[in-house]
């Protein structure tokens, strides 16, 4: 999944272009939202986790990242100029990968937001449960594989496990 998002300004372009991508991928989403204020997601089936991670996250392995029985792998799309959250997570921990894309990453194990990161494609990252982090769209739409990991076995982790400390858009 590469392509220039730089000249891409419409949401919907973006949005088709990705789903497009992982079709050709073989990719099945089971979900896709495309109304978050600072663009949206896509969902992909949990029974292909293990070939998301080894396409996405090839230096990883399987027994490392999957601590329960779920990953809830996701690709994460950004507009530019715009921010996610400052939040955390009690119930999972996370890994991005920056496909698509120049994008900023704050992280902190405080309340206090930390330095603004630069991250390009090929970017790996990972986010520690209870750790604080935000995604910022900077110049162009970034695109970024996701996967979850459930500390929980009992009560994965879910949409609902996001505490935010700011938030641009009132949420």
């Amino acid at each position: 999944m590469n392509f220039d998002t730089a000249e891409v300004i419409d949401k919907k372009v973006i949005f088709e272009q990705i789903e497009t991508a992982l079709k050709k991928e073989n990719f099945t989403v089971v979900n896709k939202d495309e109304t978050r204020p600072w663009g949206g997601f896509f969902v992909i089936d949990e029974d292909q986790a293990a070939v998301f991670a080894a396409k996405f996250f090839p230096h990883l392995k399987m027994d490392a990242i999957k601590i329960t029985n779920k990953l809830s792998p996701k690709i994460l799309v950004v507009a530019p100029q715009k921010r996610l959250s400052w939040q955390y997570h009690f119930r999972r921990a996370e890994i991005w990968k920056i496909l698509t894309g120049i994008v900023g990453v704050k992280t902190s194990t405080t309340d206090e937001e930390g330095e603004i990161q630069q991250l390009t494609p090929g970017t790996f990252i990972q986010m520690d449960k209870g750790e604080r982090h935000r995604l910022i769209g900077l110049d162009s739409w970034g695109i970024i594989a996701e996967i979850w990991q459930h500390t929980d076995p009992e009560n994965p982790s879910d949409e609902d496990d996001i505490v935010r400390l700011q938030d641009d858009f009132g949420r």
